[in-house]
């Protein structure tokens, strides 16, 4: 069964809190990490996908990383998702990262340091804020830490909020004007957080040659927040002799609630069912297991076989 549980210290808002997501399923477990000073709520829908594929699917809060909790440095995010990374790993067969946006960055690190993770997929990876909606200043914010602005100044989330689906778009900016958080993210990000992340995404960038994992990588060409040079740093860099990439073209930045979010989801799972077939992975006790998008595409090259006989 699923469960939800509300971090005692991440209180967002009358009305939100971050909650750790966590769903038993099989022997393969999926460890999905959010974007910056947010919180599970983005990954939702690619959970309950997960979920119904029959994975196992964890998507933590992380102390100093997650919405609502003291503000932490990049190097105890990482640390806490080691942490979840090795809590899965004790008890299942195989464990897959998943990271979306600065998560990517986290996921990026969180597989150098675990090497023995059976797959990463990266969504919307920022290892820089690139996209055409980051205002012109933005570079000078990393200066301004060193100012005594750290303290006070806190960077405002504005529309589009990382949403092409206009209608899901006026939801989230009525969302972000009641309270300090909504399910595609928090309003304001304070400048120690980004700081953090730049520093993450840096450390992040060093070591990707080094990372020969199965990988899928999922970004939108209008990415207003970072754009397609981030992902194909990885793509051009990366070890892995198993990589596949998803350009998506009717979404912006928050990939897992946008038009395509089905897509996103479906390629996840079709993605990490193929890559425990590609390593002969199955359980000692059981048939493999065969998840319904994959089912689906191979009675599809079924199809395409029957017709080109």
């Amino acid at each position: 069964m699923a469960t939800i549980e509300p971090a005692p210290s991440a209180v967002q808002g009358p009305a939100m809190q971050a909650a750790r997501f966590f769903h038993e399923g099989d022997s393969h477990a999926v460890l999905l990490l959010h974007g910056l000073s947010s919180s599970p709520l983005e990954l939702r829908y690619l959970a309950r996908y997960l979920q119904n594929e029959g994975f196992t699917v964890c998507a933590p809060v992380i102390e100093g990383y997650s919405a609502g909790s003291p503000m932490q440095t990049m190097e105890r995010w990482l640390e806490g998702a080691v942490r979840e990374f090795d809590a899965l790993a004790a008890r299942y067969v195989r464990v897959s990262v998943c990271g979306l946006s600065i998560g990517g960055a986290l996921a990026l690190r969180l597989v150098h340091a675990r090497p023995a993770a059976q797959s990463l997929v990266l969504l919307s990876l920022t290892l820089a804020y690139d996209g055409w909606a980051i205002p012109w200043y933005r570079f000078l914010l990393d200066c301004a830490y060193y100012t005594p602005m750290r303290h006070t100044y806190q960077y405002r989330e504005a529309e589009p909020f990382g949403l092409r689906n206009e209608a899901l778009r006026a939801k989230i900016a009525r969302a972000m004007q009641r309270n300090a958080f909504s399910e595609v993210g928090p309003s304001t990000i304070a400048l120690p957080a980004l700081h953090q992340a730049l520093r993450l995404s840096r450390s992040a960038r060093k070591d990707v040659a080094a990372i020969e994992n199965d990988t899928l990588v999922i970004h939108s060409i209008d990415d207003e927040t970072s754009s397609p040079r981030n992902p194909r740093y990885v793509i051009d860099h990366i070890g892995a002799s198993f990589l596949r990439t998803v350009w998506l073209d009717d979404s912006y930045h928050m990939i897992t609630s946008d038009n395509e979010r089905e897509i996103v989801a479906r390629e996840t799972a079709l993605f990490l069912r193929e890559s425990e077939i590609a390593h002969g992975a199955r359980d000692a006790q059981s048939q493999p297991v065969v998840s319904k998008a994959l089912a689906r595409r191979l009675r599809q090259l079924a199809a395409v076989g029957r017709k080109n006989a």
